[in-house]
């Protein structure tokens, strides 16, 4: 028996209709979003034409303007749609999205509460990638923010996705969840949340942070040593640069996509159980009399 079509799969193939979203390329590579409608038009100051020549058509036809200007039309990929739709927060960029599904292992039917939604674009990741099946639970302390991010994750489904939940309201103080396998926090100060997200967490499950600063990232590594309910956490950040091709000029573009934000994984450890002991020797002076950080009461740290 054949399974039902997952949500918004029926909109990213076929042939073109009205009401999907397209994205078309001009040939200096610039890139221009549009819905198809019936009747309407698509103006530029080198010419137009009807979307009526879109609907119907093969993904990946190209279309000419009045003034003979070739347009590409596809679908926008998701990277596209997230960078190009209508924002209250800053989005979380693609290049962090797929560090968040792969380095957090969200998986198919996976249970995920995430805090801090923002304009919607790392909830919409994480729907597709946990499916109809999963569960995400998502956490917004402003109710602005969660309009214009429901608005985008629909958009972009072209319905209510089954598996999203939208909570107005902080996660420490809402957060009724159990047995979830991830928690994905994206917040000014994450390390208020270690102790609800413990008691959600299953022995084994990940707790993943985006954090923007550097001292946002040392105080959430410090405080999640300090809890005692997860492992040795692990911090990174990603960049991303493009090339130029051409010919025998091959470089890397002028611009590229540097720091956007630090990313950070810890697993929740089984109940009872103490963190192993840290073998690494810190750095002379890393937590000297200057030391503000988690534990600093205690008049700073010694080495393992």
């Amino acid at each position: 028996m054949r399974m039902s079509e997952p949500t918004g799969a029926a909109r990213r193939r076929g042939p073109f209709k009205v009401g999907d979203q397209v994205q078309l390329t001009d040939p200096k590579g610039r890139h221009y979003t549009i819905t198809l409608e019936e009747g309407k038009s698509f103006h530029t100051h080198k010419g137009a034409f009807p979307h009526d020549e879109l609907i119907g058509a093969p993904e990946g036809s190209v279309v000419r303007t009045t003034g003979n200007v070739a347009y590409l039309a596809l679908r926008p990929l998701l990277p596209d749609y997230v960078l190009s739709m209508p924002r209250g927060a800053a989005v979380v960029y693609p290049k962090d999205a797929g560090q968040v599904l792969a380095m957090a292992d969200i998986f198919p039917g996976a249970r995920v509460v995430e805090a801090g939604v923002g304009s919607g674009s790392l909830s919409t990741f994480l729907l597709r990638a946990i499916g109809d099946q999963g569960m995400l639970h998502s956490y917004e302390r402003r109710a602005d923010f969660a309009e214009i991010a429901q608005q985008n994750v629909e958009r972009y489904f072209g319905s209510p996705h089954p598996a999203w939940t939208l909570t107005v309201g902080d996660l420490q103080d809402n957060l009724s969840d159990t047995d979830v396998d991830r928690v994905i926090l994206d917040m000014l100060a994450p390390w208020e949340c270690l102790e609800p997200v413990s008691k959600a967490l299953v022995p084994g499950g990940i707790l993943c942070a985006y954090v923007a600063t550097t001292t946002q990232m040392a105080r959430m590594v410090e405080s999640i040593r300090e809890f005692g309910t997860f492992n040795e956490p692990q911090a990174w950040e990603t960049m991303v640069r493009n090339w130029h091709i051409e010919g025998l000029a091959v470089r890397p573009d002028h611009r590229m996509i540097g720091h956007t934000g630090f990313l950070l994984t810890a697993r929740r450890l089984a109940d009872g159980v103490e963190p192993p002991l840290r073998r690494r020797r810190p750095a002379k002076g890393a937590y000297g009399d200057d030391y503000t950080g988690p534990g600093s009461q205690s008049g700073g740290r010694t080495s393992a």
